[in-house]
């Protein structure tokens, strides 16, 4: 008898950080579902993203390559075109390649059309999560903070009307007047601004971009969470019989951060700690799913997030004033838009029953290796990309991972760790985004830190060592030439 492939999941957080997790340390949210998972998986302490904001991450998970590979891989508008090029072989496509059927659920932000065009949204759009290897999809175009505010399936925005035509713009000013925007008409916002997300409103929230139309098709903030977990459990439902890959990656705890009643004031750090406990409920609905169809045994689970927390992400939902003393990224310093830890370094949990054997690992590991240690699992040939293959690592049997890992910053400065040493090369962008009060780590001087006795990167190490600094330099300068 032939043993039938592992099914393959990914959940994906948006915006989760370290110490919001009990299994990692955090003790002011309840996680237990994500928590049962690293109790019956294997729980990394050094896994990496390869950059501190959503779409770079993104990128990398879904193609192997690292961000700056491609030119505009940064954070897209709503109406952004897609930056996954014709051409480039992508995690799904290796998937469906080798038999399975594929699905995305949730959050895309990684552009829609070939650019050939504006986005027309009333026609069935080209260039979707379709044409990158996906079967099946379900999900909104962007993030939850810009419009449009609508549902894909497939091709098309769900429950459009052809008399109510959806017109976007990010252009700098309004040019749809006849429709509110959260700056001009704030007392039409049940959740109001702290910083941008002042345009149009959409379900009292102000959003990044303008939209008009489409009333019939705008989304619920409170209904995203079960709207999308019920597309993955029907998906899972009607491929039981056959492996499956699914990206189901969740909105939470992204702004605005509006939870469903279920979850409403339910933690004791406001709307943020609400959607995390949502977030942890649907891991926990969808992997009852799996065992309700008898898939538990032979499904891969990883569980991940796309960057380090923020808690001020541009909406007042109480989330600094509430978080009193948690810490979202538990020990390490910096947060999302950052390139300390805090910031690339994430949770990442891998449950494979009977297979991999509950525990922890410190085996250095990053999101863009996924493409090529599937493809061994699968048999394939490796793909000539900057991911390696890292499958033994994944599965508990090798302890050390990658050599190094690499990263890269909110724009342009890079990353390398190499074992205990962490080099942050120079670069003069802004060392404090104020408003968000994150430290970028950015610098004009280089940055060396020791993560065996300093993992929280307070002491700078550079100018004692060097001959670190210049090797670590040259090793990023050969890997931004070397374009994979």
């Amino acid at each position: 008898m032939t043993l039938r492939k592992p099914n393959v999941v990914i959940l994906y957080a948006d915006d989760l950080g370290y110490g919001d997790l009990g299994c990692y340390g955090g003790e002011d949210i309840k996680t237990p579902n994500v928590d049962a998972l690293a109790k019956n998986g294997l729980r990394f302490s050094d896994a990496y993203a390869t950059s501190p904001v959503c779409t770079p991450s993104r990128y990398s998970l879904m193609t192997g390559r690292y961000p700056s590979r491609r030119e505009g891989v940064e954070i897209l508008p709503g109406d952004a075109t897609c930056i996954i090029d014709e051409g480039v072989y992508t995690l799904p496509q290796l998937f469906r390649d080798s038999g399975y059927r594929t699905a995305v659920v949730g959050k895309w932000h990684l552009g829609l059309s070939d650019g050939s065009a504006p986005i027309d949204w009333n026609r069935p759009v080209g260039r979707t999560p379709l044409d990158v290897g996906f079967d099946e999809c379900f999900i909104f175009p962007a993030t939850a903070d810009r419009v449009p505010c609508v549902y894909f399936d497939g091709r098309n925005v769900v429950n459009l009307d052809p008399n109510d035509p959806i017109t976007v713009s990010y252009e700098a000013e309004n040019p749809f007047p006849e429709v509110p925007t959260g700056r001009e008409h704030p007392e039409l916002l049940k959740m109001r601004h702290s910083m941008g997300h002042d345009m149009t409103i959409v379900n009292g929230v102000g959003r990044i971009g303008y939209m008009r139309g489409g009333k019939a098709a705008l989304w619920k903030d409170e209904d995203l969470a079960e709207e999308f977990l019920s597309h993955a459990k029907s998906f899972v439902t009607e491929n039981k019989d056959r492996p499956f890959f699914l990206y189901y990656a969740l909105h939470q705890p992204h702004v605005p951060r509006l939870p469903s009643a279920r979850f409403a004031g339910t933690t004791s750090l406001g709307p943020r700690g609400d959607v995390i406990a949502e977030m942890d409920w649907c891991v926990g609905e969808f992997m009852n799913c799996l065992k309700e169809n008898g898939l538990e045994d032979n499904t891969i689970v990883i569980f991940s997030s796309d960057n380090g927390p923020v808690l001020d992400d541009g909406y007042q939902d109480r989330a600094v004033e509430l978080n009193r003393e948690h810490r979202p990224t538990g020990p390490l310093r910096g947060n999302k838009y950052s390139r300390y830890e805090g910031g690339i370094r994430i949770p990442f949990i891998l449950s494979y029953p009977g297979t991999v054997t509950p525990g922890t690992t410190s085996a250095l590991v990053s999101q863009v290796d996924l493409l090529n240690s599937f493809a061994s699992m699968l048999g394939a040939p490796q793909v000539d990309s900057d991911s390696q293959n890292m499958f033994d690592a994944l599965l508990g049997k090798d302890g050390f991972g990658r050599s190094e890992v690499y990263a890269e910053g909110t724009f342009q400065g890079k990353v390398l760790r190499q074992g205990k040493w962490l080099y942050i090369e120079p670069d003069g962008g802004r060392y404090l985004y104020y408003h968000e009060n994150v430290e970028t780590g950015n610098s004009l001087d280089p940055q060396l830190y020791n993560l065996d006795y300093d993992v929280g990167q307070r002491k700078n190490l550079a100018y004692r060592y060097p001959e670190k600094v210049a090797a670590m330099q040259k090793r990023i300068d050969e890997i931004k030439e070397n374009n994979a």
